[in-house]
């Protein structure tokens, strides 16, 4: 994936109606829109209607979405002449359980939500992989349309299909690929967020720039507060950032290729939000990702394939949009060396027991690096365990 490719696939994929932003994912028989604009909440019932008229939905949704949006979304729906079911559950991580996408799964039958009907995913990242794994699995796949409510899941979860819950062996191992029929991102709900959320989800906005288009991740060092304030920034880099993963995924849909370079920071992030057990009090998935970056950069950088001066960048500017960098900045620690390479061996990209890392030869020139050495990622942890962020 080149610089000049994702902003070919960006003026190609985006277009511009009445200040709403669209962008198509194109996969044949399963491609779909996302619409990015302010306000968009509120035409939720049309835009179901359209897709699947006279159809019955199901919003599933959490305690803290549900009382800040859940009615919105209700009336809009039955305006549009749709008979609405609500499924409630308790927000977090930990809710990316068997246990309640069993509870999502039973709650959808005894509704009688058919294989025609729309399932809406109102929340964040956790209800979008949530809601869309039961989707996927109910009478073998009901339709689903993504309502991302969190900076994150607008330009990340809530796109490309990944579907799933967590294990206690690690983050997002169970699960399936399975497309939404729409997303609508109405960025004005991110106005209610708390800071912290808007930055978990800011690191995967600067994500986009590192893995390949320098440009923009100069464009976020410029912009970042706006992102934050809810200035005609944050509608540029969400579509910034949802038009360069849709191109990824138009090419490759099920991550055997070049679409594993969006798990930049992951493999690093990953492992310590399972040693955290998930718990959001201490570290959420943006902040594990920034954490992740960091040390991607940091790794690369001692391993010469990138300047120190590029990783020292990459700290500096997420750590003042107050991102942190580093594991000892994790309320309680992570424990060992040997813990984190044992929550890193049950990563998804492992192969034959082989660590793959997304790794960066500078701002923009990230890349796959498979059969990684455990003695180089061993040496790399033990230096960087023991020192601080130093930014």
């Amino acid at each position: 994936m080149t610089t000049a490719a994702s902003a070919a696939a960006a003026q190609a994929q985006t277009a511009d109606n009445g200040g709403e932003r669209v962008i198509r994912v194109a996969l044949a028989e399963r491609s779909y829109d996302i619409r990015i604009g302010r306000g968009l909440l509120d035409g939720l019932g049309g835009a179901v209607a359209r897709l699947a008229p006279g159809a019955n939905v199901a919003i599933i949704t959490d305690e803290n979405v549900n009382r800040v949006l859940g009615e919105r979304a209700r009336a809009s729906l039955t305006q549009a002449g749709q008979r609405v079911e609500t499924i409630v559950l308790p927000p977090g991580e930990a809710t990316k359980s068997w246990d309640h996408v069993g509870q999502v799964c039973e709650a959808l039958l005894a509704a009688k939500i058919e294989r025609g009907d729309i399932v809406v995913a109102l929340g964040g990242g956790v209800i979008g992989d949530l809601a869309g794994f039961a989707a996927a699995i109910v009478r073998r796949g009901v339709r689903f349309v993504q309502v991302p409510t969190s900076l994150l899941a607008q330009v990340d979860s809530s796109v490309g299909g990944k579907t799933g819950i967590n294990s206690p062996h690690g983050k997002n191992l169970i699960g399936a690929f399975y497309q939404p029929s729409l997303v609508l991102a109405d960025t004005a709900v991110l106005d209610t967020l708390p800071v912290r959320e808007l930055r978990a989800g800011y690191a995967e906005v600067a994500k986009y720039g590192l893995i390949d288009q320098p440009e923009f991740f100069a464009w976020c060092e410029q912009n970042w507060q706006g992102v934050y304030d809810g200035t005609d920034a944050r509608e540029y880099a969400v579509a910034t950032s949802c038009a360069a993963k849709a191109a990824v995924v138009a090419r490759d849909e099920t991550e055997t290729g070049d679409r594993a370079l969006l798990n930049l920071g992951h493999t690093f992030g990953h492992a310590l939000e399972r040693l955290t057990h998930y718990d959001s009090a201490r570290l959420v998935h943006g902040e594990g990702v920034a954490i992740g970056m960091a040390q991607a950069f940091r790794f690369s950088a001692r391993l010469g394939l990138c300047a120190p001066a590029d990783a020292d960048r990459v700290a500096r500017h997420l750590a003042a949009a107050g991102l942190p960098v580093h594991p000892a900045q994790i309320p309680g620690g992570v424990g060992t060396v040997d813990e984190v390479l044992e929550a890193m061996a049950q990563d998804k990209k492992v192969s034959r027991g082989a660590l793959t890392f997304i790794l960066a030869r500078g701002i923009g020139q990230s890349f796959i690096a498979k059969n990684m050495p455990r003695d180089d990622v061993r040496a790399f942890l033990e230096a960087d365990m023991a020192g601080g962020p130093g930014v």
